[in-house]
């Protein structure tokens, strides 16, 4: 079987330095925070061309903590996309706001400036643009209109590592820019672990004083926080690997361009990548209404397949109490019965490429 995602095979390209770094924070005696933590925090954000970064417990938790350092909560509004993974709602659903989703004119996957101007309204307090599958969202677009509107921009980068827009990494354009480093994701740890990026210092302090039970100084706390902090083996382990995303985006634009080259003239609909966009593919995702018969040939081909998302949203159970399960979302609900990931992980070979591409060939023949 051609594996989806090698994770194991991702560790064993970088064995010897990733056991090192482990190795290295556990001797320290510093398990939370400390000089691993400050190190990447460092390098990352330098790599996103940010100020500050601020590591956290997950991605989940860096986009709450994004809208809480805002001030954002009940009676307020964010606009998110209507077809994403559902944490982008559920950051918004914990700070008492109210997600208001919008669809994506150009049928693609991610909303624009375009798509989101009609939405915004007096409650609106913030924009949750969404880097999806690692495609770039038109940033300088989408913060030029939030800057009419006084308007905070709150961006999910939890699959966009390295991506960039106009030549400017993603991390450095909004007010705040949330990140996963969940394992699957283009930089991931060896667990959970998430981070937020500014150029504000006075909202890195305040996430990092959130995440830390509401604590500037140990034991005394000026508010109601939580425990959110990245730990120091996942920080010295995301360290490693920061010196190989490049390489390892590298390749997954390669074998998205292979896909794109070589599925182009099947009744598939491929991914589009807007002027300026440079996206690092942290999924490779195509759409038919034969989707399910399409995934049960490739299994039976030896390819594994992911479908994201099957079930969007607003379609959730988590929502079922809300005024959006009773609204239609056409085009969320159409990717969620359509679209398919294929294999695009940096460890997947050439053959295993073109046994996919040949697979999915003989399925359409």
């Amino acid at each position: 079987m051609i594996p989806f995602l090698d994770l194991k095979a991702a560790y064993h390209a970088l064995a010897k330095e990733l056991d090192e770094a482990v190795l290295r924070a556990s001797r320290s005696g510093w398990y939370i925070g400390g000089p691993e933590v400050e190190a990447f925090e460092a390098a990352f954000a330098q790599y996103t061309h940010t100020q500050h970064c601020v590591g956290v417990g997950n991605g989940l938790d860096a986009l709450t903590l994004a809208l809480r350092a805002l001030d954002i909560g009940p009676g307020d509004e964010v606009i998110v996309p209507s077809h994403t993974f559902i944490a982008t709602w559920l950051a918004v659903s914990a700070v008492g706001a109210t997600p208001v989703p919008v669809e994506p004119a150009s049928g693609q996957y991610i909303i624009t400036a375009t798509d989101i101007a009609p939405y915004i309204t007096s409650r609106t307090k913030a924009i949750m643009p969404v880097h999806l599958y690692g495609m770039p969202a038109d940033m300088p677009a989408i913060c030029d209109l939030a800057k009419q509107h006084g308007l905070y921009v709150v961006e999910d980068a939890a699959q966009a590592h390295g991506a960039a827009i106009q030549g400017q990494r993603i991390g450095s354009h909004g007010d705040v820019v949330a990140w996963s480093f969940y394992p699957g994701k283009n930089l991931g740890a060896l667990g959970d672990g998430g981070a937020v990026t500014t150029q504000n210092p006075a909202i890195a302090k305040r996430i990092r004083q959130l995440g830390n039970y509401g604590s500037a100084v140990k034991y005394y706390n000026d508010e109601l926080g939580v425990n959110s902090r990245l730990d120091s083996i996942q920080a010295a382990v995301l360290t490693v690997k920061l010196k190989y995303l490049d390489a390892w985006n590298a390749r997954r634009q390669t074998i998205a361009a292979r896909y794109q080259a070589a599925l182009a003239d099947l009744p598939l609909t491929l991914p589009i990548t807007p002027t300026g966009a440079n996206p690092v593919w942290h999924l490779y995702v195509v759409a038919t209404a034969q989707r399910a018969a399409l995934q049960q040939h490739l299994t039976q081909s030896g390819v594994q397949t992911l479908i994201h998302y099957p079930v969007p949203p607003h379609k959730q159970q988590a929502y079922q109490h809300s005024p959006v399960a009773q609204t239609n979302y056409p085009l969320a609900e159409q990717y969620a019965q359509q679209t398919l990931s294929l294999p695009i992980g940096p460890q997947l070979s050439d053959a295993e490429v073109e046994t996919t591409i040949a697979a999915v060939r003989a399925f359409f023949a």
